[in-house]
């Protein structure tokens, strides 16, 4: 069976080689090197001579980088671009490379919010606190959901991204999906993980102190007015000190080592 005019053994090869796109990233021209490895079934279908393959591959070892899940969308565009160019020469080659740049950044854009700020997260937080619980259930949700949504995003991507071509990309842009995709994308993300906090972010204190006759417990307390508040506190400072005052990482671990031994040791926390 043939779509337009590859067939669907040489679009499957192009999908699997798509999935290794960063397989030979570099700091110079990024996944470009995946990219050309895409392109050549339908480099060694549409050009014969040695020249013209030779000059196909490097067109499309220019810098290219975008999300790498989404970087299926302009493989498959390429690769309805350069049939176009191979079988019609009505389009000029460079702008093969001229859409491929237009691409990187939107898709990044939407692929980055959607995958990397919302989903991976919201698998990751479910799985973690199945997890914490003892549930094997836990990373197998994490690693099935992401197998599922990388495999299938490429599928999209090269198959439909060849068979629709730039178009699949300009109505996105034109309704303003993704400009309202980036931004609910990045609310549902806040949303999701600060439902997560109290279950995966585990501190509370042991101060007692009395009132009267009665002994009050600062923990009972908190938790009546606002359940989960000091996890809450210490996730807001800790990402303050990541984002705004750009405290390494590795430096935060170590404060919050420490701060956790003087606690307990000061019968503060427990």
């Amino acid at each position: 069976m043939e779509t337009k005019g590859l067939t669907r053994k040489e679009l499957w090869s192009i999908y699997f080689r798509q999935i290794f796109i960063r397989s030979a990233l570099n700091f110079e021209r990024h996944q470009a090197m995946g990219f050309a490895n895409a392109m050549i079934p339908v480099i060694r279908k549409y050009y014969k001579t040695k020249k013209e393959q030779a000059e196909a591959l490097q067109r499309h070892m220019v810098l290219f980088l975008t999300q790498p899940m989404v970087s299926a969308i302009p493989v498959g565009i390429a690769a309805a671009m350069e049939e176009r160019y191979a079988t019609k020469r009505d389009i000029d080659p460079e702008t093969i490379n001229a859409v491929k740049t237009a691409l990187m950044g939107p898709l990044a854009a939407l692929g980055d919010s959607l995958i990397n700020g919302t989903l991976r997260p919201l698998l990751a937080g479910f799985g973690a606190a199945l997890a914490l619980k003892g549930s094997i259930a836990g990373p197998l949700i994490f690693l099935i959901g992401m197998v599922i949504t990388t495999l299938g995003i490429r599928y999209y991507g090269v198959f439909k991204g060849y068979e629709q071509g730039v178009q699949i990309v300009e109505n996105l842009q034109k309704s303003g999906l993704i400009s309202r995709l980036t931004e609910l994308a990045g609310v549902a993300a806040f949303i999701i993980i600060g439902g997560f906090i109290p279950q995966v972010v585990n501190m509370h204190t042991v101060i007692q102190y009395k009132a009267g006759d009665s002994v009050i417990n600062l923990q009972e307390t908190l938790d009546s007015l606002i359940p989960g508040l000091l996890p809450l506190g210490i996730t807001v400072l800790m990402y303050y000190l990541l984002t705004t005052k750009k405290v390494s990482p590795v430096v935060l671990m170590i404060l919050i080592m420490i701060f956790g031994v003087i606690g307990v040791y000061l019968n503060i926390l427990g």
